[in-house]
């Protein structure tokens, strides 16, 4: 089979990495994660990290067919709907965004949301098998994260989301609704089963403390089988919840929490406009007990 052609674009500002996956045979393509760059504190907005990415399409000859998400993105928003508008490219989820839509929905009074995922092109399930020109891709559902959470094998490379994180990193924090460290811990043993050989490509980079001073996204199984701080061999699942469940405790919600999830499930396009034509981001408060 042959190897993707494989292209990162590394957004420091939300420490998320976008893939360009390119069929050297055909030169049919796919954009894994896109970024659409939006500042929380003034509400501008830009397009400028998908026009990277396009622009790169645009120079290797590719054509971008597919737009896969690897699940709806609480730390940026979504840059799909811009690259589908400039290529007709589907966006793609997995099948458990209804679940997601479901737990949201009424957090923020989003009655415009379907509830059955019908704002994304494709919606794909475990085990489920599609081409990028002649290259095969499998879904792997990874939920732990969050319920709808997929990984993409494309030849000898995975694209895990946030499941996963560099070895000197650990893994994905499971305290979101509908998250869950015991399903985390089993969809990361999965990924690890994998030949020790496979290419793993992260959505996220971050520079651990007193570590490294570059980011990266990506290793290999045998590296996290051997390195990962969080998932070292012999580990139980009930040590990994333990682990995990106090860490995330001590984590602060993502800068972007609020407009990312209001934005990404539906699939990346903003709420609807009000009576005065402006779209807003709404912030559920939340009141003290008397």
């Amino acid at each position: 089979m042959p190897k993707p052609i494989i292209h990162s674009f590394f957004d420091e500002a939300t420490h998320t990495v976008t893939y360009l996956v390119i069929d050297p045979a055909t030169h049919r393509a796919a954009v894994i994660d896109p970024v659409f760059d939006y500042d929380h504190a003034s509400g501008k907005s830009s397009m400028q990290s998908v026009a990277e990415v396009l622009d790169k399409a645009f120079s290797e000859s590719c054509q971008i067919e597919l737009i896969l998400e690897t699940h709806v993105h609480a730390d940026h928003l979504s840059g799909a709907p811009y690259i589908k508008l400039k290529t007709g490219a589907q966006v793609m989820i997995g099948e458990r965004i209804r679940d997601v839509q479901h737990i949201f929905r009424p957090i923020f009074d989003a009655q415009d949301v379907s509830g059955d995922g019908a704002e994304f092109d494709l919606l794909v399930k475990d085990g489920e098998h599609f081409k990028i020109g002649s290259l095969a891709v499998e879904v792997i559902a990874t939920p732990g994260h969050t319920p709808a959470c997929v990984s993409y094998k494309i030849g000898d490379a995975v694209f895990v989301g946030d499941t996963l994180f560099m070895p000197d990193y650990g893994t994905a924090r499971a305290d979101f609704p509908g998250g869950d460290a015991a399903q985390l811990y089993h969809s990361i043993k999965r990924l690890l089963a994998l030949p020790p050989e496979t290419r793993l490509f992260m959505c996220h980079d971050y520079l651990p403390q007193n570590g490294r001073t570059e980011y990266v996204w990506e290793t290999t199984v045998a590296a996290e089988r051997a390195h990962n701080v969080h998932v070292h061999e012999g580990i139980t699942e009930a040590d990994f919840v333990s682990m995990r469940q106090a860490r995330d405790k001590t984590l602060s919600a993502p800068a972007l929490l609020m407009p990312s999830i209001q934005v990404n499930m539906r699939a990346g396009k903003l709420p609807p406009p009000d009576k005065n034509g402006v779209h807003y981001i709404r912030v559920p408060i939340t009141l003290p007990t008397a």
